[in-house]
This record gives C-alpha cells, structure tokens and sequence, in this order.
C-alpha cells in the first residue's frame, strides 16, 4: 500500500490567531509532493518543518483570499532566486497568473519572476474534474466569497482521497467533498460565533451526520475556537502536525 503523509504547515486564520501559520498542508506521496493552499506565511511555514521549495511539484489553491494564496509570490520569487529548473504546477480558480503577476509587481516590481520558472497553470471550474498522471483534482463550489472564486477540492491519488472544505458556511457540497474521503480537512473558523461565510462548530456538529468520511480535521481556527479546543470532539489540526493517511 502506498504511504501519503500530511504535513499541517498552517491552521491557522487569516489573522494568524494563537500565532499559528495561515492556511497551507504538505502532502506527500508516491507520486506527488503537493501543496493544498499556500497563504501568505507558508514559505517560512515550509522552512520550520524542514520543507523547501524544491519539496512541492504542484500548489492547489481553494481561492484568492490571501491567507490561502498569498505566499505564492515569495515561494516563486524563491524558486527563481535559486534557479529553480524543476516543472512546477499550480491549479487554481480562473485568473491566478495574471493575480500572481501583479502581486509580483508590486512587491517586486522588475523581477520577472514567472519568466525564469518552467510553470504551469492549470484552472479549474465548479464540478470539473482535473487530470494529471496519478491525480484527479474536482473543484465544488462552496459559500464564502464570490470575488474570490471560493471553492473546496477532492483530491484522488495513489489508492487515497484527501478532501477539503476550503473557506465556506455550510453549504451541501460539503457533503460531496466529504464522500468516500480518507481525510476530510474541514473549515471551523468559529466555536459559537456565527460570521457570514465561515463555519462554527456548532453547525457543524448538528451537520455532522450526514458527512461520510474516515477521517476528519478541523482548521483555521479564530481565538474563540482555540479558546474551546477542549471542549471539540474532532481530531483538530496544529502546526506541525504530520498525518499517515
């Protein structure tokens, strides 16, 4: 049987609450060595679990919030700086180059990043399947931010699927995502608070039955919700938490 790893680089929200990282999972397999969102401090949350750049072939992004997808320009500029020759992939929502370009610009302006890398762009559109060799990638909708093209992915590789909730409110395709998945890493920003498009575990457990998972995560947790880890029932994730799935 193969062995996939997951690494927990950030669980964190988009405030960094309880000094923990911003959204960012390493998974590592067989096959594939992947990233599932990169928020804005993943490249020094790689560095503390002895990761590099040179240990992701592909970066998934849920969405164009920046604590999901915000590290993508330092991680690039990195891979460039150190002349990267390795192929990188990056699926994502509609319009991620021309996002990463700008950013670059404004934070680098004149290094001309994307051009020295071998980089691929891969979008994604609700309910589309993405295959790669050994891998499938299936985007579904979810309730978060329409700007920023909010989805959650199932992830099938090897004999595994890993699925992920991405950033949402409760939402029916939640009950998609969630269907035959190995791990289920699930959004619960909120213990009782009730924010638009965010998770409480509350909802969630009252939810809860009609999800069909092995295993569940729970993450990106605001200081309300660190405040009542004690009193949750499902496994939680932590920075530096790794995961034989």
């Amino acid at each position: 049987m193969n062995e996939t790893t997951l690494t927990v680089i950030g669980s964190g929200d988009a405030f960094g609450s309880g000094g923990r990282f911003n959204t960012c999972f390493h998974v590592a397999s067989s096959s594939y060595k992947f990233l599932i969102d990169c928020g804005a401090t993943s490249l020094p949350g790689l560095k503390r679990q002895d990761l590099s750049v040179d240990d992701v072939d592909l970066i998934i992004i849920t969405h164009f919030h920046g604590d999901h997808y915000g590290g993508l320009p330092f991680f690039l500029l990195e891979c460039a700086i150190y002349q990267r020759t390795s192929p990188l992939t990056i699926v994502s929502p509609t319009g991620c180059r021309d996002r990463i370009s700008a950013l670059l610009e404004l934070l680098y302006p004149g290094t001309a990043v994307l051009e020295k890398l071998d980089l691929r762009f891969i979008e994604f559109r609700q309910e589309e399947t993405i295959e790669l060799e050994g891998l499938k990638i299936t985007a579904f909708p979810v309730v978060h931010n329409e700007a920023a093209q909010s989805h959650g992915v199932k992830i099938e590789l090897d004999d595994k699927i890993i699925s992920y909730s991405g950033d949402t409110e409760w939402t029916d395709n939640l009950v998609a995502l969630s269907r035959n998945a190995d791990m289920f890493i699930c959004e619960c920003n909120f213990f009782n608070y009730q924010v638009k498009g965010h998770l409480n575990y509350q909802v969630l457990s009252e939810k809860l039955s009609l999800l069909n998972y092995k295993k569940i995560l729970l993450t990106h947790f605001d200081t309300e919700m660190l405040n009542k880890l004690d009193q949750v029932q499902l496994d939680c994730a932590s920075d530096g938490q790794k995961i034989l799935i």
